[in-house]
């Protein structure tokens, strides 16, 4: 049985993996789907089957969002649609390779639609979401966002960036009824390891999530109301002690004199 209608989820990477998964959590929770990815035909099947087995209404999007002018379509509609109520930024693209074998143009293409996507799309539902006093917002980041030297260091600062944003927006959106949360998962079963060069059956077992256990954890933090949620970090009072550390030297970061240790012995 599904639960009342929670509005329309907006989820972009939904043909496969992670955001497929997510679109259908969250039609099972009672939220009507956009689907936006660039393969239509995968959209297509997954928004027939979600229907099929859930009742809920499901609109296929296709675009490329490291193209302008689809960028501008799902932006658009993130605008014009009241209906939607969650917006999902799945959508991303990374790599293993060191940053001296790789490709800068690939790099940028990368940021554009990591950072440069992710940050339009967020403008476009924002405003609204504002207005309305209602609306969430849940941004998939990576554990390299605060571990850069794991993999790719543009792909580590793409996600740096999805990070600090979702930080910075929830400081600025919080009491003004919009939630932000941003996921960091660790290695996980996806197509993204083969595309990024380095099929998923290369990597230690050990270390390697299940797609639908991310999502469901994932969804249990949202439901907690957390603002960052690390589905494969068991500690978790190491990341409360890390944020807590953060916290504590934000007051101390700039002032008028430089540190002690800079100034020049006279």
């Amino acid at each position: 049985m599904t639960q009342a209608q929670q509005g329309t989820a907006l989820v972009t990477g939904a043909s496969s993996g992670i955001g497929a998964i997510y679109a259908e959590r969250l039609a099972r929770r009672g939220y009507d789907l956009t689907l936006v990815a660039r393969n239509r035909d995968r959209l297509n099947t997954l928004a027939e089957r979600i229907t099929t087995e859930t009742g809920r209404n499901v609109e296929v999007l296709d675009a490329d969002l490291n193209q302008q002018a689809d960028r501008a379509r799902v932006e658009a509609k993130l605008r014009e649609d009241a209906s939607i109520t969650l917006l999902v930024n799945n959508a991303g693209v990374g790599t293993h390779t060191p940053l001296l074998e790789s490709d800068v143009e690939r790099m940028v293409q990368m940021i554009e639609l990591n950072v440069t996507a992710l940050t339009r799309l967020t403008y476009a539902a924002v405003p609204g979401f504002v207005a309305r006093g209602k609306g969430a917002i849940i941004n998939i980041s990576s554990i390299v966002s605060i571990a850069p030297e794991i993999l790719n260091g543009v792909y580590g600062g793409s996600k740096a960036f999805v990070l600090a944003f979702s930080q910075s927006l929830h400081h600025e959106l919080a009491d003004k009824g919009v939630r932000v949360q941003a996921v960091l998962p660790g290695a996980t079963a996806t197509d993204f390891w083969t595309t990024g060069g380095l099929p998923v059956e290369n990597l230690p077992a050990q270390i390697v999530m299940q797609a639908e256990d991310l999502v469901d954890a994932a969804l249990v933090g949202f439901d907690r109301g957390e603002l960052v949620t690390i589905p494969s970090l068991h500690a978790v009072e190491k990341w409360e002690a890390y944020e807590a550390a953060r916290q504590a030297m934000a007051n101390d970061l700039s002032s008028d004199q430089p540190a002690a240790r800079y100034r020049i012995a006279g």
